[in-house]
């Protein structure tokens, strides 16, 4: 089986977590900046076989649509037009970034590395991925 990678889309920066090959299990893979993510997604796709890319979807609590959701579009459309062969599903996001720190909290991280964005966009990737695997599989 190919894997499911999920992106949780950032104006600075994109965190992106993947399954195993038997779509089982999820883990944080990199946090990498927004600009360099087409390059990222170029070298890794050229290594693994993904099949589905989930994407973050951010709403405001009334189900409106957030600010990056418009950037976020764009970036869809580049990943269709670059990955024709990938599968594109959205994925809400909403509170993923406040589960993320609680769940550092709970399993134990320090502080101090709580404070780095980069690890929190890559839990709540990971957080994304799980959610979606839990809505589809």
């Amino acid at each position: 089986m190919a894997r499911i990678m999920a992106i949780d889309y950032g104006k600075k920066r994109c965190g992106i977590a993947v399954t195993d090959t038997l779509q089982i299990s999820t883990n944080g893979l990199d946090t990498v900046l927004t600009e360099n993510i087409f390059k990222f997604l170029k070298e890794y796709l050229s290594q693994e076989d993904v099949e589905t890319l989930v994407i973050g979807e951010p709403k405001r609590m009334n189900d409106e649509p957030s600010a990056v959701e418009e950037q976020i579009k764009v970036f869809i459309r580049g990943v269709k037009k670059r990955f024709p062969k990938i599968n594109v599903e959205r994925e809400d996001e909403r509170f993923t970034s406040k589960m993320a720190m609680q769940s550092m909290v709970e399993g134990g991280v320090k502080k101090k590395k709580r404070r780095e964005k980069e690890l929190v966009d890559k839990v709540s990737a990971t957080l994304i991925l799980q959610s979606y695997l839990g809505r589809t599989l």
